[in-house]
């Protein structure tokens, strides 16, 4: 029998891929060291596969507004029947308890959003008001609240993690802007916006705008003046399943806290309270990776954002604190069971597969010669330190269609440092206040086709993908400052590559 490194020694770099997504649906282990998770250069031209940014479940179209809205390619009939069945419950709209369609009931009492989709508009991505209330409201971003410990419980819970913070003592864990009959809403998000020019090479100039938040018209009392705000957009909703099906030890593995290789990129991940597993877990989902899976991030957006309870989150009032005795003694939607569930099993669970299934559209324009130019601008500027461009997920993920996928999501998971430019100095779980996780790119270049907007990072602040770089600070000080000595060509291509993706 030959061995693996013989045969990885051996075959010529165009077999050797061939080889490698061969032996991915047999022997994923063989697979991953035929090094199909390596970047090959020259990058005069497109990597084969590279097109299938969500593997097999990748999507041809349509691209349109409906882009990040589609199942998963690699369903079958059967899958498509649970996906329909999730994605009517992402569009639900939930009403006030008691009403007559029980099953739709339950709203509140304080809340952000009616349903799901109204924040992830078309299954994308959120932006932030364009005025402050009531000019505009704060749909699809909220803030979170929450305040340092205080006793030696506390510190044991966060120490822990079994918490991720501690809820602000009156308004609770996140701000809810809306409320019931006869019950106010919490307050609202108000931004004062300061903006700084920032020169590039060539002449070109770019401004940055940097928010400052806080709270206007709070309805229930002064909040604590050691508070901490920290506001997030709704991300978009595509390829979860796949980023959940990534081998743990794979994330691990690009892991270096100690930065001991002194490429000055230390990612680490984020160990958050699983409710299921009953223990610590890696964090994947939000923008801290405060959520180490999706049906429990489901569970907590619920509860946050609707006032929905859930069997991972049965608090039948939501975020709502014993400071808010209306909200607690107000009228919730488990009527008819009487055991506080208003999301019951049968309902997370096919939400739970929509939202692992929703499928991640083809790569563009890969064979373009300003996407190559960019390309390889990419890989040797350093972006893909944190932005690794793919994995290879289980073979027993949960499900088929999810097992076994070369997947290019361009993210590594894990948090990273990103100066204090960026800081909203609000720990969550073992993340700090200057540290986020590397928000995955695929799709990023169809969000103004999807939702009719360009704006980026955890808040929203970036108008473009060039700000977005522009605030890149800390570990990716360097790469920024190298955008920012490029050409306008260069940039250009750079920027062309990030939307071909």
């Amino acid at each position: 029998m030959v061995s693996t490194g013989r045969l990885r020694r051996n075959l010529p770099p165009e077999i050797k891929v061939i080889a490698a997504i061969v032996l991915m649906f047999t022997v994923p282990a063989v697979a991953q060291q035929l090094d199909i998770l390596t970047p090959s250069p020259p990058f005069d031209r497109a990597e084969r596969y590279e097109t299938n940014s969500g593997g097999a479940g990748t999507v041809r179209g349509p691209l349109n507004r409906n882009a990040f809205s589609q199942p998963a390619a690699n369903l079958s009939f059967a899958e498509r029947a649970d996906f329909n069945i999730g994605n009517a419950v992402f569009r639900r709209l939930w009403v006030t308890a008691p009403s007559s369609t029980a099953a739709s009931d339950g709203l509140g009492p304080l809340y952000n959003s009616r349903g799901c989709q109204s924040c992830h508009l078309r299954d994308g991505r959120g932006h932030p008001p364009a005025a402050n209330f009531p000019e505009d409201n704060a749909e699809s971003i909220l803030m979170r609240l929450s305040v340092p410990p205080t006793t030696d419980e506390e510190r044991a819970l966060l120490a822990e993690g079994r918490v991720n913070s501690l809820p602000e003592p009156t308004y609770g864990g996140q701000l809810q802007d809306l409320g019931i009959a006869n019950l106010p809403a919490e307050g609202h998000i108000h931004t004062e916006w300061t903006e700084t020019p920032v020169e590039m090479n060539g002449g070109e100039v770019a401004s940055l705008r940097e928010p400052t938040y806080s709270i206007a018209n709070p309805a229930y009392g002064p909040l604590s003046p050691d508070v901490m705000m920290s506001v997030r957009v709704a991300p978009p909703m595509i390829g979860l399943g796949l980023l959940e099906a990534i081998p743990e030890e794979r994330i691990l593995a690009l892991a270096d806290p100690d930065d001991r290789d002194g490429d000055g990129i230390s990612g680490r991940p984020n160990w958050v309270w699983s409710t299921e597993a009953d223990g610590l877990a890696l964090g994947r989902f939000g923008w801290k990776s405060n959520e180490p899976t999706l049906n429990q991030q489901n569970a907590h957006a619920f509860a946050g954002d609707i006032g929905l309870s859930s069997p991972l989150a049965p608090s039948p009032w939501g975020d709502c604190t014993e400071a808010q005795a209306d909200c607690r003694n107000a009228i919730h939607g488990d009527i008819e069971n009487g055991d506080g569930i208003e999301i019951p099993a049968t309902l997370m669970e096919p939400l739970e597969f929509y939202t692992a299934h929703l499928a991640v559209p083809a790569r563009r324009n890969v064979d373009d010669p300003a996407v190559l130019a960019g390309r390889e601008l990419f890989y040797e500027v350093g972006c893909d330190a944190c932005h690794v461009s793919r994995h290879l997920t289980r073979d027993d993920a949960s499900t088929e269609a999810l097992s076994r996928q070369l997947i290019w999501p361009y993210t590594d998971l894990l948090l990273h440092d990103m100066g204090p430019g960026l800081a909203d100095n609000r720990p969550d779980g073992q993340a700090s206040g200057q540290e986020w996780r590397t928000a995955p790119l695929w799709g990023i270049g169809l969000t103004e086709m999807v939702n009719d907007h360009t704006f980026y990072l955890h808040d929203g602040r970036a108008r473009n993908l060039t700000e977005a770089i522009l605030w890149h600070g800390g570990e990716a000080e360097e790469q920024r400052d190298t955008f920012i000595a490029m050409t306008p060509d260069e940039r250009a291509a750079l920027l062309t590559f990030l939307n071909s993706l």
